[in-house]
């Protein structure tokens, strides 16, 4: 089947698609579930992400839609490229609104102490659930299993010298996080006034 041949062309049929993933597809992958070139793909993901952030396009020809159009009301819902990938999300500015559909208990929220262990892993990545431990004060081997329940973090091999399970963070952390890559998590320094030494003293006592 020609995508191109359905109601609304290529563009609908993509639309159709992002509106059914659970989880980022990047341009190569919905390219080769639609039988597109990656090119086109990534032109269409520019377009529908520029039309439901208030900019439509008019051009009647997917190659004539560069810069011309007209300005429109931005839609509920946006297209985020997060964790590698591209999906649909709600807008952020209507957080609190949708939040009164979602029914109490359906998202299970994390406990602070899930909270705490999970910065940790996602800064210090990888990372023993030993020294997670020793940082936090307490045991935590019941909220990394929760975490790993949760798909937030997951096995990432064994440390050389003590044979202990490392673990980092997952993909799924990073789109629920809004970020591409941990590297765009918010530097911790400059609300820790007098730890600019931190770091060295972990590396120095890694488990």
């Amino acid at each position: 089947m020609d995508v191109r041949d359905l109601p609304g062309g290529a563009r609908a049929a993509l639309e159709a698609v992002l509106m059914v993933l659970d989880q980022p597809a990047t341009a190569t992958e919905l390219a080769a579930g639609l039988n597109l070139t990656v090119a086109v793909v990534e032109q269409l993901l520019a377009e529908l992400q520029r039309e439901y952030s208030g900019y439509t396009v008019k051009a009647p020809d997917m190659d004539d839609a560069s810069d011309a159009g007209f300005s429109a009301s931005p839609r509920g819902f946006e297209l985020r490229n997060i964790a590698g990938g591209w999906r649909i999300y709600s807008r952020a500015d209507f957080a609190e609104i949708v939040g009164r559909f979602v029914l109490e208990g359906q998202t299970a929220r994390l406990t602070q102490a899930a909270l705490e262990t999970l910065a940790v892993i996602a800064y210090r990545q990888p990372v023993s659930r030993a020294r997670v431990s020793a940082i936090r004060g307490v045991n935590v081997d019941s909220v990394v299993r929760t975490l790993t329940q949760r798909g937030l973090i997951e096995d990432s091999g064994h440390d050389p010298e003590s044979g202990a399970i490392l673990y980092r963070t997952t993909s799924y952390f990073l789109e629920r996080m809004g970020i591409g890559s941990v590297a765009e998590l918010p530097q911790l320094s400059p609300h820790l006034p007098g730890l600019e030494g931190i770091a060295e003293f972990y590396d120095a006592d890694r488990m």
